[in-house]
């Protein structure tokens, strides 16, 4: 069973490769994020593919998949739904929105206004809808895949701490090398690479690796070590808002599903490290004092990593 599963995912990577070329990184971090039931921010200037990457990880999977392009004039109900009065029953129905779907694509979410923001804040954490006092169940393999642009654009709204620690990994997906351009420009002479691509994957076989990821060990002494790096940020004098324990589960759980993508049965000491950056970097927050003397969160998570010593 483990097996398959693990053969499943490389054909899912594989397929959102076709695409998005010379990413294997950000893709595999993206697709840990789907079997650790997590949520994925894609943050980078405009054009990298972050939207592409989104679709084509949608179009890879064999289920629903809906964009939510979002705007400074979008409301909550735009997002979760609202009831409409039905003339001929008497009564109001319900008409599910956009996040009522297994695979979200939130395009350019620092656009909404951070009221608009705040009715995706129930459906990440608890997978569920609450509206006018009714709760609707989202499916299993529900998943935001929210792009951004940095914040110094024109017409964006920061993120509040609160929604950012609901995001499993934040990636950047980055340019591509020169040879990698040019093979971006040879793919699509004809026709975009996504409008050819096809599901390789089902939702049984994605719930299926979850399973095995939840499988992966995880030792006493790999956890505390995790713990250590998150408590690490909580006391550090440049940072301002540290890891939560949310944080301290991602990292647990996104080091789960790395070491099954690498083909491991347990979680090493290097795996948790290679998660540490994706997973809390977006959680911290510097005080004002550092960022004017020039630091930065990834310089200081790292320098936290470097002072931690790995359990042998």
């Amino acid at each position: 069973m483990r097996k398959a599963a693990m053969q499943a995912i490389q054909n899912l990577i594989d397929n959102v490769e076709k695409v998005i070329v010379g990413k294997r990184p950000v893709i595999e971090l993206a697709v840990v994020s789907l079997l650790c039931r997590g949520h994925v921010l894609l943050e980078d200037v405009p054009g990298t593919g972050k939207t592409m990457l989104a679709r084509a990880l949608a179009r890879s999977v064999a289920v629903d998949m809906k964009r939510l392009q979002c705007t400074p004039d979008l409301l909550p109900s735009d997002i979760t739904g609202v009831p409409i009065y039905n003339q001929k029953s008497g009564d109001f129905e319900f008409r599910p929105g956009p996040v009522f779907t297994h695979i979200l694509l939130a395009d350019e979410i620092n656009r909404a206004t951070p009221r608009a923001q705040s009715a995706l804040l129930e459906c990440m954490e608890e997978f569920r809808v609450s509206v006018d006092g009714i709760t609707y169940d989202l499916p299993k393999t529900f998943m935001v895949l929210a792009t951004q642009n940095p914040i110094d654009m024109a017409g964006t709204h920061t993120l509040p701490e609160a929604q950012l620690d609901r995001f499993l990994v934040r990636l950047s997906v980055g340019y591509p090398t020169l040879r990698e351009e040019l093979r971006i420009l040879s793919d699509q002479a004809q026709v975009h690479p996504i409008e050819t691509l096809q599901p390789v994957t089902s939702e049984t076989e994605v719930l299926a690796a979850r399973e095995a990821v939840k499988a992966v060990h995880l030792s006493p002494e790999v956890a505390e070590y995790a713990v250590r790096i998150a408590a690490a940020t909580r006391s550090h004098a440049d940072l301002r808002l540290g890891a939560s324990p949310r944080g301290t589960l991602a990292l647990a759980r996104g080091a789960q599903g790395l070491a099954f993508l690498r083909g491991q049965s347990y979680v090493t000491p290097d795996v948790v490290k290679a998660m540490a950056g994706p997973v809390l970097e977006h959680r911290l927050i510097l005080r004002p004092q550092a960022a004017a003397m020039g630091q930065n969160v990834h310089g200081i998570l790292q320098s936290i990593l470097e002072q931690l010593p790995p359990p042998v």
